[in-house]
C-alpha cells in the first residue's frame, strides 16, 4: 500500500486529499449537467403523479437519441426521446409481466431482463427482446433462473446476462451458500438482432471457481469487450470470471481480494470524520466496464461482508494494476457529500462505472450511490488522473457515456421522502467545472479533508471580505463552527471549532453571527418532544460556551418543533441587541405569524415582534418558515423565507426585508407588534442555474464586509437528500434596497 500511495499522490491524490477541486490538466475539458428529468413524467396520461417511478439501469440507442431505461416497480421498460437533451420527451412504456433487473440496446432492438421469481428458491425469468419501432415485444427467452445484468457485444453478435438467483438475506442471516447457483446466459444474435437460440439459451456453469461460497456463485454485471470476452463480476463470492461468448468457456478467472482504505470515517456516528481504517476488507465488486480489451474497472460496493469503499482496474490475467483506496471516501469528506450515517457500513458505496471517449481521452465514471455523486477520472494507462467531481440526484444507479453525442447520463433512482426518481444529463465541452462551489482543506490532525454538511447558518467576518463562519445543525453529533475562504472557486473551509461546554449533549445548530464583544452568538433550534431546548448561546472564538439563554417559561410552554432558526446582532440606540428568527408559528400565535425574538443583554430581557409569512404557493401544499435573519444596520434586516418544498414544487425561496425601527418589541402575554415586510429579492432562479433538483432548503445569509450577499443551503447530510451545497453570490447587498 505504502508505493501506490507514493503513485497516487504524485498523480491526482493532493487534490483528492485536500479537497482542492480539478486536476489542472493542460487542454481538460469538462461536464456541465444541463438537465434533470423526473422519472414521473413518462408516466401514462391521466396516472397519479404520486405513483411511484424508478430509474435504475440506463442505456442508449446507437445514435443516442433515444434513452431507454428500467422503472422496476412500473414493471416496465422506459423510453424517452433526448434527441433535444435540454427538452427529454417520453416516448412510451413497454410493460414485461415482471420485474426489470437490466436493459441493454442494440441496433434494432432492446434487450431487458426481467425477474419472474417466485421466492428465493424456485428462481424463473426471461430476455425480452423489444422492437426498437414500436416498443413491442417480439420474443420472450428463458434465461433459466433470475437475471440481473444484461449487456450486448459491442458487433451486436452476442446478449449476455448475468443470472444471479439472488440470496434470501433473512435465511441464515444471509450467508452463503444458498441453492440454486447462479450462471452466465448467452444467447447468438441473427443480423436483425433476434436470438436464434431463444428456445435453448447456452449456459455457461460458474460453479466450483470461487474460493467464496464456490457451490453458489451470484453473478451481479456483466460487461463485453471488442473481443467478445465477457467480464463477471460475481459479488457475494468476491471473484471475477472471464468468458469467451463463441465457445462459452470459462478463459479466465480470480479472487477479487481486498483492499484497505486509511484515514476514512469508520464509527457508528454521526459524524464524517477520518476516524479511522478500513483494513483488508473484500472487495466484492459490484458493475464492471471493460476500459480496453486488455483492461477492465469494478466499482466495489460491497453486499454481506465486503465493500473495499473504491474502485479497482484490472487485466484480463487479474492483476490488480490501481486501486482507489481512500480516494472516494475523502472525496466525499472533502465536498460536504459523505453519507456519514453509513460510515461504519460501506461508506460512499460506490456501485457503478461506466468508461467512454471525450475529447480524445478515455475517461473512467465512478458513481457513490450513497454519497450522490460521480467521480471522473482520466485513463492514461497507469494511475488514472482524477478530473472532476459531478453532482446526482438521490441513489445514482445507473452510468452511461455516450460519447457519440458528447453526453453522459445518470439514473437515480431513488423516490421516495419528498424526492423523486430521475435521469440526469451531463453536456462534455464546457472550460470549468460549475461544482463544487465549496470543499474543505485538509485536517491537520488526521491527514483527511475536514468533513461537513449541513450547513444551517452563515455570517461574515466584519473585517476580512473573504472571511465566512458556517455552522452545522443536528443531523451531525457534534456542532461546529466552520471558517470558510470565498477568495477561490471553489471557496475552502479552512478549518473548524466544536462547539463545547453547553448544558445539553446535541445542539441544533441554526444561525450564527459574529458578537461585537468578541466569539459569536450561536442559535440552537431545539425540539420540545425531543426534550432539546431552544438555546440562545455566547461563544468565545474557540467555541467555548460562555453564556446560554432561554427563553421565558411561559413561552416554552408554547413552543414547537420549528424554531430558532436564525440569530442576528445589531445595534439601537447606541445597545447591542440580538434577534432571533423563530421558524414557524407557535402555540400562542396567529395563523400566518411567526415570531422574532430580540435579546438585550444588557439586562438579560426579551421581547417579541410578530413577523408575517407568506401563504404556502406551492401547487404539492407544504409550509412557508423563517431560515435567517441577517442585519442590515439602523434596525433593518434581510429575512430568508421559505417553502418546504424542492425540485419543480418548490415555489417560495426569497428575501424580503424588515424594519425594528420605531417598534418597540412586546413582553411574552402582551399584543406582540406585527412587522411590515418588503419583498426584496427572488433566490429561486439562482438555486436553479445548477440545473439539479431545486434544493429545499436556503438556510444560511450574509453579507460580507465589502457588500456582497452570499446565500448558502442545507444538504441534509446526504440523508435521502441529493447532497448538493450551493454556496451562491447574489450581488451586492445592494439588490435589496
Amino acid at each position: 500500500m505504502a508505493s501506490l500511495r507514493g503513485r497516487f499522490l504524485k498523480g491526482a491524490g493532493l487534490a483528492v486529499l485536500f479537497g482542492l477541486g480539478a486536476v489542472s490538466v493542460a487542454q481538460a475539458d469538462y461536464f456541465e449537467r444541463i438537465n434533470t428529468y423526473p422519472v414521473y413524467k413518462t408516466l401514462p396520461e391521466g396516472a397519479d403523479k404520486a405513483t411511484e417511478t424508478v430509474a435504475e439501469i440506463i442505456y442508449a440507442s446507437k445514435d443516442g437519441r433515444t434513452l431507454a431505461f428500467t422503472d422496476s416497480p412500473g414493471e416496465a421498460i422506459v423510453f424517452v426521446n433526448a434527441t433535444n437533451p435540454l427538452n427529454i420527451q417520453p416516448l412510451g412504456r413497454t410493460d414485461l409481466g415482471g420485474e426489470p433487473t437490466s436493459v441493454a440496446v442494440g441496433e434494432k432492438a432492446a434487450y431487458a431482463g426481467v425477474n419472474t421469481s417466485e421466492d428465493f428458491v424456485n428462481a424463473s425469468g426471461h430476455l425480452a427482446v423489444i422492437a426498437l419501432a414500436d416498443m413491442g415485444i417480439t420474443a420472450t427467452c428463458d434465461v433459466k433462473g433470475q437475471p440481473d445484468s444484461v449487456a450486448i457485444s459491442p458487433n451486436g453478435k452476442f446478449v449476455a446476462i448475468a443470472i444471479e438467483n439472488e440470496r434470501d438475506e433473512d435465511l441464515n442471516d444471509g450467508v452463503i451458500p444458498q441453492a440454486p447457483a447462479g450462471h452466465l446466459a448467452i444467447f447468438d444474435l441473427d443480423e436483425n438482432g433476434a436470438p436464434t437460440n431463444c428456445d435453448a439459451v447456452r449456459i455457461v456453469d460458474m460453479t466450483g471457481l470461487a474460493e467464496v461460497a464456490p457451490s453458489d456463485p451470484e453473478p451481479e454485471f456483466v460487461s463485453i469487450n471488442a473481443k467478445n470476452q465477457a467480464v463477471v463480476t460475481i459479488q457475494e463470492n468476491n471473484h471475477l470470471v472471464i468468458v469467451d461468448l463463441a465457445s462459452g468457456d470459462v478463459v479466465g478467472h480470480f479472487s477479487a481480494g481486498t483492499a484497505t482504505a486509511e484515514n476514512v470515517p469508520v464509527k457508528k456516528a454521526r459524524m464524517s470524520d477520518a476516524s479511522g481504517t478500513s483494513e483488508n476488507v473484500r472487495r466484492e465488486p459490484d458493475a464492471v466496464a471493460w476500459i480496453d480489451d486488455e483492461r477492465f474497472v469494478t466499482a466495489n460496493e460491497g453486499d454481506y461482508e465486503g465493500g473495499s469503499r473504491g474502485f479497482t482496474i484490472w487485466n484480463t490475467k487479474g492483476d490488480v494494476l490501481f486501486d482507489s483506496g481512500n480516494q472516494m471516501e475523502h472525496m466525499g469528506m472533502s465536498h460536504g457529500h459523505y453519507p456519514a450515517k453509513r460510515a461504519h457500513k460501506k461508506g460512499t458505496e460506490p456501485e457503478g462505472v461506466a468508461v467512454g471517449t471525450f475529447g480524445g481521452d478515455t475517461l473512467i465514471f465512478v458513481n457513490s450511490e450513497r454519497g450522490n455523486f460521480v467521480a471522473v477520472y482520466k485513463d492514461t494507462g497507469g494511475v488514472p488522473e482524477f478530473l472532476q467531481f459531478l453532482p446526482t440526484h438521490v441513489g445514482p444507479e445507473g452510468l452511461l457515456a455516450i460519447p457519440n453525442r458528447d453526453l453522459f447520463a445518470v439514473a437515480n433512482e431513488v423516490d421516495e421522502d419528498g424526492v423523486r426518481a430521475h435521469i440526469s444529463l451531463y453536456q462534455f465541452g464546457v472550460d470549468a467545472p460549475a461544482y463544487p462551489s465549496l470543499v474543505s482543506s485538509r485536517d491537520e490532525e488526521t491527514g483527511a479533508p475536514i468533513g461537513w454538511g449541513a450547513m444551517s447558518g452563515l455570517a461574515a467576518d466584519p473585517n476580512d471580505p473573504n472571511k465566512l463562519y458556517a455552522v452545522n445543525d443536528s443531523f451531525y453529533s457534534t456542532g461546529r463552527i466552520y471558517t470558510l475562504d470565498i477568495s477561490s472557486k471553489p471557496a475552502k473551509i479552512t478549518g473548524y471549532k466544536n462547539v463545547t461546554g453547553a448544558s445539553q449533549e446535541l445542539l441544533d445548530l441554526e444561525g450564527i453571527s459574529v458578537a461585537s464583544g468578541g466569539g459569536f452568538w450561536l442559535a440552537s433550534e431545539g425540539h420540545p418532544d425531543k426534550e432539546r431546548q431552544h438555546l440562545l448561546l455566547k461563544v468565545d472564538a474557540n467555541g467555548a460556551v460562555e453564556e446560554e439563554v432561554l427563553l421565558p417559561q411561559s413561552l416554552i410552554d408554547q413552543s414547537k418543533r420549528f424554531s430558532f432558526e436564525g440569530v442576528a446582532e445589531f445595534e439601537m440606540d447606541g445597545k447591542p441587541l440580538v434577534a432571533v428568527a423563530v421558524q414557524r408559528e407557535w402555540k400562542d400565535d396567529p395563523k400566518g405569524h411567526t415570531k422574532i425574538a430580540v435579546y438585550n443583554p444588557a439586562d438579560k430581557s426579551w421581547g417579541f415582534v410578530h413577523y408575517p409569512l407568506d401563504a404556502p404557493k406551492s401547487a404539492a401544499g407544504g409550509w412557508v418558515g423563517l431560515s435567517e435573519i441577517v442585519s442590515l444596520g439602523g434596525g433593518e434586516f434581510a429575512i430568508l423565507e421559505r417553502d418546504n418544498k424542492g425540485g419543480e414544487d418548490a415555489a417560495i425561496k426569497q428575501i424580503t426585508v424588515v424594519s425594528v425601527k420605531g417598534v418597540t418589541p412586546a413582553a411574552h402575554g402582551e399584543t406582540l407588534p406585527v412587522l411590515k415586510k418588503r419583498f426584496a429579492m427572488d433566490v429561486l432562479p439562482a438555486m436553479a442555474q445548477g440545473k439539479g433538483w431545486i434544493l429545499d432548503k436556503p438556510e444560511g445569509l450574509t453579507i460580507t464586509s465589502d457588500g456582497r450577499l452570499i446565500l448558502l443551503t442545507d444538504n441534509d447530510g446526504v440523508d435521502d437528500a441529493p447532497g448538493e451545497t450551493q454556496l451562491i453570490d447574489l450581488g451586492p447587498a445592494t439588490r435589496l434596497n
